[in-house]
């Protein structure tokens, strides 16, 4: 069953009373409740067999509510889409502090995983930069919460993938909003120099707003492809450099700044480049509008959608490796592993774990400094070949493996597992306090069973 239909107004009330009535009904009900966002869940999470599937964008449309002073916030519903609080604060100069690269997705569905994008390093991920919650509680009860009232509810709710309750509404911290971005690209062909220098720029007070990277490789004309966003500073040698047969490493980096503060931004920028050890020839530089710069990826997406090769299999795989472990990962599987890159972006970049809450249920590796490697596949329908639903797979699964038979202390961010020996195995021992706030906040196993973490009427292991 799908209630999408309802209507904005009565949808926070229809929540609480479909999700109160199956509590009502008992361990001897089958029903259970997932709540959808934008559809990015992987794997069938966002479904429920035979249950209620609560379309949460139906919840946009309710007002947001912009607080302007020291500590500006904006209360807003969890259905609402990251780019529509972006649009609705940019009216008020303001806008959230952390992101993820696509912004066309649900508060709710961010929250209930993380939210990790290139300013991670600085602010944390969204999780990190929220005040205040309302959620509906697999008991059926609407409940206020933050990091001083119903806190482990709170807590449990930041990253606990929709197990403990619904997000209906949050408070999301804010920041005066830039007016233009100064948007950088840089090339290494040695992995240790590329990483050395992104531990660099995340450590201490970095020039720069937003840190990412990307894997290249064996891909042809990549810098003329670059030269449709971004202009060389070196036309001359970078129109000899040649991308072909080759694994290279991809340094973004971002500078916020108004107009007016042009000319010190430029020098602060050319010195922190001067520092950093990329290839001079491959540095391209792009000027452009704030919203223009998040929204980067669903620019991409139009262009994608109009030929037909977005509403495809998208079979990703986002994993968080420990600094430690991050030069035997990335030379056994962008050595061996992959031999191109040509079925989507491969992101890697660190974040501090700093700033990160642990006592929300995200879990990280154990270290100071991590990385976030996303393989952002999208495979071609019907294709038996390199770039079909299978051989990614196949190649997903190997990835996997190999972090398991080496002991990297690798954990999946948007986690996907069969069986809840994996999901335990995932926890570790934060495992019995997740079990612990299931029992307390959805006792029956209600919602989001497509986790497949718990089931309906089964006993929880600790």
């Amino acid at each position: 069953m799908d209630i999408s239909t309802l209507s904005n107004f009565t949808m926070q009330l229809k929540i609480l009373a479909i999700v109160k009535h199956i509590w009502q009904m008992g361990p001897g009900s089958d029903l259970t409740v997932a709540a959808r966002g934008h559809g990015h869940s992987l794997q069938g999470q966002a479904q429920a067999h035979g249950g209620i599937v609560i379309n949460m964008k139906s919840l946009q449309g309710l007002k947001m509510q912009f607080h302007i002073g020291n500590l500006p916030y904006v209360d807003v519903s969890g259905g609402e889409l990251w780019i529509n609080i972006l649009r609705e604060g940019l009216k008020h100069g303001l806008a959230p502090k952390s992101w993820t690269d696509y912004l066309h997705l649900t508060v709710g569905g961010t929250l209930s995983n993380a939210g990790i994008s290139g300013q991670a390093f600085r602010h944390g991920p969204q999780i990190s930069n929220v005040h205040q919650l309302e959620v509906v509680t697999g008991k059926g009860e609407v409940v206020t919460c933050s990091g001083k009232q119903n806190s482990d509810l709170f807590h449990g709710v930041l990253g606990g993938l929709g197990q403990f309750g619904i997000i209906t509404r949050a408070r999301i911290s804010l920041e005066p909003a830039p007016e233009m971005v100064k948007w950088i690209r840089v090339l290494y062909t040695d992995f240790a120099t590329f990483i050395r220098d992104q531990e660099e720029l995340i450590s201490g007070e970095s020039t720069f707003d937003y840190v990412e990277g990307f894997v290249i490789i064996n891909r042809t004309g990549l810098l003329n492809n670059w030269r449709s966003s971004f202009n060389p500073q070196d036309p001359v040698q970078a129109s000899k450099f040649k991308s072909d047969g080759r694994t290279l490493f991809c340094l973004e980096l971002a500078k916020y700044f108004n107009r007016d503060e042009t000319a010190v931004v430029n020098r602060e920028i050319h010195s922190s480049l001067s520092q950093l050890n990329h290839i001079p020839s491959t540095l391209f530089v792009s000027e452009v509008p704030y919203i223009e710069f998040l929204d980067r990826v669903h620019i991409s997406e139009i262009k994608l959608r109009s030929k037909g090769l977005w509403e495809v299999p998208h079979p990703w795989l986002n994993l968080l490796v420990p600094r430690s472990k991050i030069q035997t990962f990335a030379q056994q599987v962008f050595g061996n592993i992959l031999t191109d890159t040509s079925n989507g972006p491969i992101l890697i970049y660190p974040v501090n774990k700093s700033k990160w809450d642990n006592r929300t249920s995200v879990v990280t590796p154990d270290e100071d400094v991590f990385y976030l490697v996303a393989f952002l596949s999208s495979a071609v329908p019907s294709s038996t070949g390199t770039d079909g639903l299978d051989h990614i797979l196949i190649q997903n699964k190997r990835i996997l493996e190999f972090c398991e038979i080496a002991r990297l202390g690798v954990k999946q961010y948007l986690p996907h597992y069969s069986t809840q020996g994996e999901w335990k195995a995932h926890f570790g021992s934060r495992w019995e306090v997740f079990v612990r706030r299931k029992s307390s906040y959805d006792p029956l196993a209600i919602l989001a069973p497509g986790q497949r973490i718990f089931q309906k009427a089964v006993p929880y292991s600790q």
